[in-house]
């Protein structure tokens, strides 16, 4: 039997359709109970789709996942697929220690070494900060003058991890799309007053400074996403006079927009890193893929469009699919 925590929005909307239709034994259990090792009893997996925007998973999600996995259980995400989500200086490391093809990155804890940095290097450069989803944390710095305002602060009073006016210039870009509401346009306005709880408990962002090279030519980004012996892709463009493309909401489809050697590489990628399932984030250099970021979790419903999927072997396959479906089939396997 197969434990899943339900979260609304989560992949637990799909996963739990997936096990009724197809007579999955499985029992709702509750990550946040101080007795959830008993609640796992009888069972030999633990699905739970943990979140970077919830205060109480950026407590303990990785930390008991972890736990359940040393002691034999099968859980998903393991510790491979999970735990350098959302950590953007962590990747920097997995990324360079495994020879990936990657987008250069830079991080320092020390002031002065980051100045010295700064004084000898080229610009523009991406600063980051190490966590964040759909482009929320980055920014161009243009000139070493930014930069030396950006380091400053990173080894003075530090970041939060919500910027209240870059989000409420992004919803209102979604707004004048017609892809958000009013009322969602004025909670923004509202999060100047009062800090959404994830940034309370994430606390300031303090004591490094982290940058990645800025790859020009590119008007887009392509998503790859490898659960298992499978694949399937989205290419998202920029925003308007940005060079961001994560979060715009401007996503194509068409199989014919996907090279077949970045599907590979993605393959490649998945198979060295062992992972459950791998969303990479590329920009291209003279046409070269290069990982910018990565993480285990994507939002479902932009992805439900995808008119197909490749395996391992590169053929692809037309039609609907159910990658949901594969990570609970994928987690039977590995616990069997």
């Amino acid at each position: 039997m197969i434990a899943i925590h339900a979260t609304a929005g989560s992949y637990s909307d799909r996963w739990v359709p997936y096990c009724e239709k197809n007579g999955i034994a499985y029992k709702h259990v509750n990550c946040y109970d101080n007795d959830i090792v008993q609640q796992l009893s009888g069972c030999n997996a633990l699905l739970w789709h943990h979140h970077q925007g919830s205060p109480r998973d950026i407590i303990f999600a990785k930390q008991l996942l972890f736990a359940l996995e040393q002691t034999g259980l099968t859980v998903f995400p393991n510790f491979k697929t999970g735990w350098h989500f959302d950590d953007k200086v962590g990747q920097k490391y997995l990324l360079e220690s495994s020879a990936i093809p990657r987008v250069n990155s830079f991080v320092f804890y020390k002031k002065e070494e980051a100045f010295q940095w700064v004084n000898t290097t080229s610009f523009p450069k991406v600063f980051k900060l190490r966590g964040g989803a759909g482009s929320s944390n980055v920014m161009l710095s243009p000139d070493k003058s930014t930069a030396i305002k950006l380091v400053q602060k990173a080894f003075g009073g530090g970041f939060s991890q919500y910027r209240a006016y870059d989000n409420l210039k992004e919803r209102f870009r979604k707004y004048r799309l017609g892809k958000t509401d009013l009322k969602d346009l004025v909670k923004g306005v509202v999060r100047f007053a009062v800090e959404p709880p994830f940034s309370k408990v994430a606390g300031k962002e303090i004591g490094y400074i982290y940058f990645q090279e800025f790859i020009p030519g590119n008007d887009h980004d392509i998503r790859v996403i490898v659960i298992g012996d499978k694949a399937f892709a989205i290419k998202r463009m920029t925003r308007e006079n940005d060079f961001r493309a994560s979060g715009s909401g401007n996503i194509l489809y068409e199989r014919e927009l996907f090279d077949e050697a970045t599907i590979q590489l993605s393959f490649d990628v998945a198979r060295k890193l062992q992972t459950q399932c791998i969303a990479l984030d590329y920009v291209f250099d003279k046409g070269n893929p290069l990982v910018v970021e990565i993480s285990y979790g994507f939002s479902m419903v932009g992805y439900d469009p995808c008119p197909g999927y490749w395996d391992n072997e590169l053929q692809w396959h037309e039609g609907e699919f159910n990658p949901y479906g594969w990570m609970i089939e994928d987690i039977i396997n590995s616990a069997k």
